[in-house]
Formats: structure tokens, sequence, C-alpha cells
């Protein structure tokens, strides 16, 4: 039954976030574990008149890898793509180049067929989008940010000549978004950042999800330089040394949770939006703005975050101020 209640999200999806028209053509990019949730959005988009291509793909080995070149060619050809996958392809070279050919995507990582009916996908967001771009116009270009939490996070960093990136789950052609979570969210300037992160909030990835007690990352000149806590800790830590690449470790992102129907759950995109977290992005930048490319993008979580801006505060303790 859980398919029956998906059309009126993938109604959402088709029609309000991806706006798609009549003759375009959609590639829905899937993996079998996920195939249901691609079949009820192909569905929708055929009802529309516009023409779906599935493309069932072998799950990516870890975050951020590249899809296989036929798929990433297919992107790129597309007047709209959408991503369900387990995997998350959003930090690739394929989103990056199928977005400045002009095509518009929509990454639907970790969904579930639950995530379809309850949850962010119930957000309004034309109503969030002028808080979504508010707050991306306010964190860019901004000689120094500084984030604070109540768990203990102290980050310094400079976001001069950087972009901010509101994502709202509503695109145009151009731009992708994630969906479900609404973020506003800026690429530090490499080498910039300073201080402790204290996630406290999720870890959404690799299985650590929820976390059971705070993770806390020490950093130095725009690099994570220490990790300290619990078990989740330690899998956080095992992972990022066992890639054997330097980059895992590069402050990518600071971004902001901006959704109120996203809640903690263990999946990314859920967590990402909860409003009035932070989450910082370690690894791979270049779709953010940033110029490093990393073998994976994770996101730690804290909650109820204050952001000041040059000397503005934009966020206090989880309550926009904007």
């Amino acid at each position: 039954m859980e398919n029956f209640y998906m059309s009126r999200g993938a109604s959402k999806v088709v029609n309000t976030c991806a706006g798609i028209k009549a003759g375009e053509h959609v590639l829905i990019v899937t993996e079998q574990s996920r195939f249901s949730i691609a079949q009820a959005l192909a569905t929708e988009v055929y009802r529309v008149g516009a023409e779906p291509t599935v493309c069932i793909m072998e799950p990516r080995s870890q975050d951020s890898a590249e899809p296989p070149k036929e798929i990433a060619a297919a992107m790129k050809a597309s007047d709209a793509f959408l991503s369900v996958v387990g995997k998350s392809i959003t930090h690739t070279h394929a989103v990056k180049d199928a977005i400045a050919a002009g095509s518009r995507g929509l990454v639907l990582t970790q969904f579930t067929e639950s995530m379809m009916v309850h949850g962010g996908i119930e957000g309004d967001f034309e109503k969030l989008k002028p808080i979504c771009i508010g707050m991306a116009q306010a964190m860019a270009g901004s000689e120094k940010i500084v984030l604070t939490s109540p768990s203990g996070t102290h980050l310094e960093y400079s976001a001069k000549g950087r972009r901010g990136n509101h994502l709202y789950c509503m695109v145009e052609k151009g731009q992708f978004s994630t969906l479900p979570t609404v973020e506003a969210n800026v690429s530090p300037l490499e080498g910039t950042a300073n201080g402790i992160i204290v996630a406290d909030g999720s870890i959404p990835y690799i299985g650590i999800g929820v976390l059971e007690e705070p993770v806390t990352l020490k950093v130095e000149n725009g690099r994570i330089v220490d990790i300290s806590g619990g078990r989740q800790a330690k899998m956080l830590a095992d992972d990022l040394k066992a890639k054997n690449d330097p980059n895992v470790y590069n402050i990518a992102e600071h971004g902001v949770g901006l959704n109120p129907n996203c809640h903690f759950c263990g999946f990314m995109l859920e967590d990402e939006g909860v409003f009035g977290s932070c989450h910082i992005g370690i690894g791979t930048s270049i779709t953010l703005g940033g110029t490093v490319k990393a073998s994976c993008h994770y996101d730690v979580i804290m909650k109820n975050g204050t952001i000041v801006a040059d000397g503005r505060t934009l966020m206090e303790n989880g309550v926009v101020k904007l």
C-alpha cells in the first residue's frame, strides 16, 4: 500500500519541485533497491506528458563516486534528471556538468518509500524559498563567519569571494537541489577554517546515523586534524583514514537546515534539513563553489546553531534572525 500513497509525493516532486512540462525528456537514475520510488516518479512524469527514461545502475561503492559515463552523458543531455540512489552522486562531475549544460536536477539520496509520504516532503517549499535565499545571500562572500552551538562548536572561516547556495527543493534550468532538505550553504575558502566542530545531531553516512554521543572534530587551516568521541566517532575516523585521500579532511561546506517538517531519523536529506540545525560538509566541494574533489563528501550535523557573518547575527540557537 506504500506505493499507492507515494503518488502524492511523486506529484509534488515532478510538478512543484522539478516543474516538468509536457514534451520534456526526464532521466531518472536509480538502483534496484529504490526502483519502486523511481517507478512512482516515472509514472507521474509520463502522466504530465513528458518522456521518462529510467536508468538502473549498480550502487556506487561509496558516496561521491561518479556514475557510469553513459549515465553521466544522459544526465547532460536531459531536460531534467532525478537521482534516486542510496550512495550519493550529488558531489560529482556528472552533476556539475549536467547543470552547466542547462539541465536541472533533484537528488533524492537515501530516500525511502515512507519519505515520499511523510516528513520533509510535506514542507511548504514556496514559503521557505525566500528564507533560504536570504540566508544564502547573507552568508555569501562574508569575510568572517563564526559558527557556534550549545554542544561546544566554535568554528571560524572566510567565505570571501564564495557564492551562497540556496537549495529549496525547486529547480529551474541550470540548477540542482537536494530534497527534502531545505538548506542554505556556502563553501569556506580553502585553508581558512579553524576551531572545533561538535556534532550532536547526526552523521547520516556509513551506518552512523543519529548520534548516541557527541563527535568532536578539531580543525586547523581548513582541515580536520583530530576526531574524538565514542563508537561513532571511531567509525568516522576509521572510514576517512581508509580512503587514503588527504582531501577527505577538507572543510567543504557550512550548511543551514531550514525545513520545519524534517526530523532526525538517520537519513541524510531529512537530517540535514532539520530547522535550526547546521552541518559541516567535509571532502568534496566542487559542486558548492569550492575547488576540492575528494573520494567522499560527508556531513556532520549539530543542533541549534548560531551564525554570525561579518558581525551580523543570522541565526541564534536555531532561530533565524534575518
